[in-house]
């Protein structure tokens, strides 16, 4: 089974929750027990799991992967995004989950965020359940 979905981000960096979405799609797949693969098609955006219970964790994260990844520095690429790139080398396109009883098998506080380093723009998010 394979879903996808569109994602309108608004800020230049961002973390967006996108677990219900993903939620969904294994719902409508009907499958019980495999795999959940959840791919970004993007070179300047990527995907992770983390704590969903407090917004400052997400907000932390930004904050240490700009301070680690400076938007400005002796970058060559001539688009001027040269960190939106690195950061989604460091975080990844990609993230497998298992499926277990129907659900994701994630944690308690866990939640999957799509995570913007080069917007406002149009993303999309894919999925492939098996």
């Amino acid at each position: 089974m394979y879903y996808s979905f569109d994602i309108e981000t608004h800020s230049r960096t961002e973390f967006i929750d996108v677990t219900g979405k993903v939620e969904n799609a294994v719902r409508g797949a009907k499958v019980k027990a495999g795999y959940c693969l959840v791919y970004v098609p993007h070179t300047t955006a990527a995907v992770t799991v983390n704590e969903n219970a407090d917004a400052a964790v997400s907000r932390d994260i930004i904050a240490e992967l700009n301070k680690i990844v400076p938007f400005n520095d002796d970058y060559r690429h001539a688009e001027g995004n040269s960190a939106a790139h690195l950061k989604s080398t460091l975080v990844g396109c990609s993230q497998n989950f298992i499926i277990e009883e129907g659900k994701l098998a994630l944690g308690i506080w866990q939640a999957i965020y799509f995570c913007e380093f080069d917007g406002p723009r149009k993303r999309r998010l894919m999925i492939k359940i098996a």
